[in-house]
């Protein structure tokens, strides 16, 4: 049974639906457009911010954002954009001993709210505060010094085969592919979802797996 288990964010443990609803509403285009923008981008393997550039050419991602907070439309994390299995399965792995761990291509903002549902985790961290983003090895050689136990007692937990499993498993640390969200769906085909050491359609499947 490995040590330590570490759980991507964006469509592993947090349902993207609110997010991109919110940059429809801002953008000011239909929500179905959005979702048809990133699927695009997603099916090419880009990153999803290309979809809001998509939708209004020549976005500045960042400066966006900026303006959505001033505007009081920014980020919001609540328990309704957990998927049901989320608490659940973290508890089952803290009670069988493993130590959870949370970290993910997230801003500093979304730590504070995640940190703000009190989840079952030993502990929280987002790229944001790390200074450092998926795929890069820096974060996964983070991961490794941050969880307890050497890397080959360490499972990463994601949905997006080139951001987690990947650059996770070039790091030395055993990994989990969930088939949830677009990238999930999509890639679930992919060499590198083939070569994950466990491969689930939920976390409460990946938690009774673990603890077997």
């Amino acid at each position: 049974m490995p040590r330590s288990v570490i759980f991507d964010i964006g469509e592993t443990l947090v349902r993207d639906d609110r997010y991109w609803a919110g940059w429809a509403d801002w953008l000011d285009i239909p929500a179905h457009t959005m979702s048809a923008l990133v699927g695009a981008v997603v099916a090419q393997g880009r990153d999803n911010a290309n979809a809001i550039r998509l939708a209004k050419p020549g976005t500045d991602v960042a400066a966006e954002w900026a303006a959505r907070e001033a505007a009081g439309r920014g980020e919001v994390l609540a328990e309704p954009d957990l998927y049901d299995d989320v608490r659940p399965a973290l508890a089952a792995l803290r009670a069988a001993g493993l130590w959870v761990g949370i970290a993910g291509n997230q801003t500093v903002r979304a730590a504070e709210l995640l940190r703000a549902l009190d989840l079952p985790c030993d502990a929280l961290a987002t790229s944001g505060e790390w200074g450092v983003a998926k795929p890069h090895p820096a974060f996964f050689e983070r991961v490794a010094r941050w969880a307890p136990g050497p890397p080959s007692d360490i499972v990463y937990v994601g949905d997006h085969p080139a951001n987690d499993l990947a650059p996770a498993a070039a790091a030395g640390l055993r990994t989990a592919h969930l088939r949830r969200g677009p990238y999930g769906h999509l890639w679930a085909d992919s060499p590198e979802v083939a070569a994950a050491d466990w491969r689930v359609d939920s976390l409460t499947e990946l938690a009774a797996a673990l603890t077997c």
